[in-house]
């Protein structure tokens, strides 16, 4: 049986939120079976359990925000978009974050810290099945026409891959690689993927914290690029890591469904926003999912069984 996965053992961490710049506490604990990932505020009076799905979404400008309820006026939690990409690229199924603030902390700018955090605190097998959600037929979304078109797709698919292609006319990322594919069975995401840090253009820092973003965004943990070049002293960790980054934020945006994907993952220009719309739209469909588990290991898509060691 392809088994359920939750943490050994609890771990911290402390940063500050990109968004606000304030400084935050994560614990991250097992959970038990069936139980998805759960971020509990402990920062308010009465302590908020906000459970992670695709209607608890309820802000996608420039991170993914949950919300209890996906209410917009209700306790949230900001930026959780790359600690639910390490979280599927691990195969974690089930883990409470208990966190003392409202923006998870951005700490490098990718998701090769929390991978890091969640395999220092061990990964444990469950006694319960793996459930994945496993697409039937296609499902497209689509924003925009003409140069301002973007789009993100599903089709069926017996494993899960990912492929995304951007369009920045800048020379800085216009050198660089800007389509990336990626297979989540190819046991590669720590190396391939995890280490692609988010990035931002210097001409959009004061409209960004005009509207209360981006105030702990700095060298360290963001790629910085002004109207030529990117200004970090290290340069880019990959040849291609600006669209590498855009797969990082998706495994994140869709692994907010609560369950691990099945379907061949393609988009265009996509973003937080488009990526929860999609996965909205595949939800609302009956017809077009079913969940899956997988009794005999060797039936599962190939790598499925080995995202990460459970030890």
């Amino acid at each position: 049986m392809l088994r359920q996965r939750t943490l050994k053992s609890l771990t911290r961490a402390v940063g500050v939120g990109v968004h606000s710049g304030h400084k935050v506490e994560l614990t991250l604990r097992p959970a038990p079976p069936d139980t998805g990932v759960i971020f509990r505020r402990t920062d308010l009076p009465s302590p908020v359990d906000i459970p992670v799905n695709a209607w608890a979404v309820s802000d996608t400008r420039m991170a993914s925000t949950i919300s209890a309820g996906g209410d917009p006026g209700a306790p949230k939690v900001q930026t959780i978009e790359h600690l639910m990409s390490a979280c599927a690229g691990l195969g974690l199924d089930n883990l409470y974050v208990d966190i003392t603030g409202e923006e998870v902390p951005i700490l490098d700018g990718s998701a090769a810290s929390f991978v890091f955090l969640l395999q220092s605190a061990g990964i444990a097998l469950q006694d319960a099945p793996k459930r994945f959600i496993r697409v039937k037929k296609a499902v497209e979304v689509r924003e925009g026409e003409g140069k301002s078109l973007k789009w993100a797709r599903l089709d069926p698919h017996h494993g899960y891959t990912l492929s995304f292609e951007i369009e920045f006319d800048h020379p800085a990322v216009n050198a660089t690689g800007q389509r990336v594919s990626f297979d989540m069975g190819s046991g590669t995401y720590k190396q391939e993927i995890a280490r692609a840090r988010t990035f931002g253009f210097t001409k959009d820092v004061e409209m960004m914290r005009a509207r209360g973003l981006g105030r702990g965004g700095s060298l360290d943990n963001v790629i910085v690029i002004d109207d030529y070049r990117v200004l970090n002293a290290d340069g880019l960790r990959y040849g291609d890591e600006f669209a590498k980054h855009k797969i990082l934020d998706a495994i994140g945006d869709l692994h907010i469904a609560g369950k691990p994907l099945l379907a061949s993952y393609v988009a265009y220009k996509s973003g937080h926003a488009l990526n929860n719309q999609l996965l909205r739209a595949l939800l609302a469909d009956e017809t077009a999912y079913d969940i899956v588990t997988f009794e005999d290991e060797r039936q599962a898509p190939r790598g499925m069984a080995e995202l990460a060691p459970a030890w």
